[in-house]
């Protein structure tokens, strides 16, 4: 039984693949998922630091240069769900139709559902919250892993920052955006602590679900209500 990784390239919305791509967008993802399984398999059985891109390469069939044209770092090769999030928010945080937190959640639970329409699919459920507990650990345990995480998140509040400032006609400067930004993008730690918590509770994929998008919801409540006077907070109108 082979546990591959959760395919993050597949939460790509579909309007957002050039036109006209096909099969060789379809190759393209294919070869990303290869050299990210590889990667990951490798790294889980050897340690991040042990495993050189040059072997990554070399197991797959490619140069090396074909992995860095597909993945700019070798934490990016674990770690690629965060460039996925960033596509996803510039789209649905953008849609003035959906509040904040109504767009935020919309990509939450469709990453949710990757994760457990994966264990769903796997012939060991026990075996695929295993190797989903090793992933959490070896990503905890090599500082360069920690790192890349930490810069990403940065990466990713200062892009919903960007959108919120854009959606209420805020001064790039005001802080109410950027506050907002952070709040929003601290429900993805919780989605995986509560993910991580109920991953060695005896559940079906589908009440996994229904647990970690309950607790992400919950915590989203309490930020609604403060998000709700943001279109008006940058124009002095905050409560006193």
């Amino acid at each position: 039984m082979s546990t591959r990784t959760v395919d993050w390239t597949a939460l790509r919305r579909r309007e957002e693949e050039p036109a006209g791509a096909g099969l060789r967008e379809r190759k393209k993802r294919q070869l990303r998922q290869r050299l990210s399984d590889t990667a990951t398999e490798m790294f889980l059985e050897r340690g991040f630091d042990a495993v050189r891109v040059a072997e990554i390469a070399e197991a797959c069939g490619v140069s090396e240069k074909t992995v860095f044209n597909h993945f700019p770092t070798k934490e990016s090769l674990v770690l690629d769900l965060g460039e996925t999030t960033l596509d996803s928010l510039r789209t649905v945080l953008s849609d003035p139709d959906r509040s904040p937190v109504e767009a935020v959640l919309e990509i939450l639970s469709a990453e949710l559902a990757a994760i457990t329409s994966w264990l769903a699919a796997q012939e060991d459920p026990a075996e695929a919250k295993a190797a989903l507990l090793r992933f959490a650990a070896l990503t905890r345990s090599t500082p360069s892993l920690r790192a890349y995480h930490h810069d990403m998140a940065d990466r990713q509040v200062a892009v919903a920052t960007e959108i919120l400032v854009h959606r209420t006609g805020a001064a790039p400067d005001a802080p109410e955006p950027r506050i907002a930004a952070a709040a929003l993008l601290a429900l993805w730690p919780l989605q995986f602590q509560s993910l991580h918590r109920h991953l060695d509770r005896t559940k079906t994929p589908e009440q996994l679900y229904d647990a970690v998008n309950g607790d992400v919801r919950r915590a989203a409540r309490l930020l609604d209500t403060g998000l709700g006077s943001l279109e008006t907070a940058h124009r002095g109108q905050l409560p006193r």
